[in-house]
């Protein structure tokens, strides 16, 4: 046996330490993440609300439409219609298409697939038409090449738009007046003889480009105004009819048709032959 011995036992005892108060989880950033995905997607939304034409958004509601046309209420009937008119102004209301009222009138009155061709469709061939006679592809030309390259159309959903513009070689108005050339005069010459295809209203719109200094007085707002009515004048002398004009304006150097606000191809007129439903 081992000798007898004083010495105290020794204990060693083991402490659990956890810091920094131990784990909360982390629920709440899968709900932070969420919200700032909302936050995007909301954010995305309005700036292709603000960023797209209405054509655009009917494109893009169209896009994201069910492909599979799903039906809430049965016609009733046995034929291929379901009980429902091939017309549309002879469908009641309960199937959610057609007429919105049982005696509409011949100007409110819904149109089939199957019956006569958009109004809207039309309208844009005709712009169509204009556009053709002052480019000459239609075959015709009201204009020789040394004044078509002062003209460039476009359509927009306004209308169609013609622009009639300096180049470094001429020039539409003497420098700093409103006194027309006759270069401008030929070309409103062809623009209202263009503009006959068909019976538009018109939007006249005056432009200049920007000054090289800042001046205490910018004569750039009163001149493209004067600018404007002087070419609504020159329009209505060659046979534009008065009562078609519904506006004109002047925007001085606001809108600037290329990158460098100073250069000659901003000082443009606009004239816009409006879409039937733009008053």
């Amino acid at each position: 046996m081992g000798a007898p011995t004083n010495a105290a036992p020794v204990i060693i005892k083991r402490k659990k330490v956890s810091g920094g108060g131990g784990h909360h989880g982390g629920a709440w950033k899968v709900a932070y993440a969420d919200f700032v995905t909302a936050m995007m997607a909301f954010f995305m939304l309005m700036w292709l609300l603000n960023a797209t034409t209405e054509k655009q958004r009917k494109g893009l509601a169209d896009y994201f439409s069910p492909s599979v046309p799903i039906s809430r209420e049965s016609g009733g009937g046995s034929g291929a219609f379901g009980g429902d008119s091939l017309y549309s102004e002879q469908s009641l209301l309960h199937s959610g298409t057609g007429a919105s009222a049982r005696a509409p009138a011949e100007g409110r009155a819904a149109r089939s697939n199957l019956g006569l061709a958009d109004e809207g469709a039309e309208a844009s061939d005709s712009l169509r038409e204009v556009e053709k006679a002052l480019s000459g592809r239609g075959g015709d030309s009201l204009m020789d090449d040394r004044i078509r390259k002062h003209i460039a159309t476009r359509v927009t959903d306004e209308g169609l738009v013609i622009e009639l513009f300096d180049t470094e070689e001429a020039a539409l108005f003497e420098p700093d007046s409103n006194r027309p050339t006759p270069l401008l005069r030929a070309l409103t010459q062809a623009v209202s003889e263009a503009a006959a295809l068909v019976p538009n209203g018109a939007a006249i719109e005056g432009h200049t480009r920007a000054r090289p200094i800042v001046q205490a007085e910018n004569p750039v707002w009163e001149l493209s105004a004067a600018r404007a009515g002087r070419a609504r004048e020159l329009l209505e002398s060659a046979g534009f009819a008065p009562k078609r004009v519904r506006r004109v304006t002047g925007h001085a150097d606001r809108k600037p048709a290329v990158p460098d606000p100073m250069s000659v191809r901003n000082n443009r007129i606009e004239v816009i032959l409006l879409r039937n439903d733009i008053r």
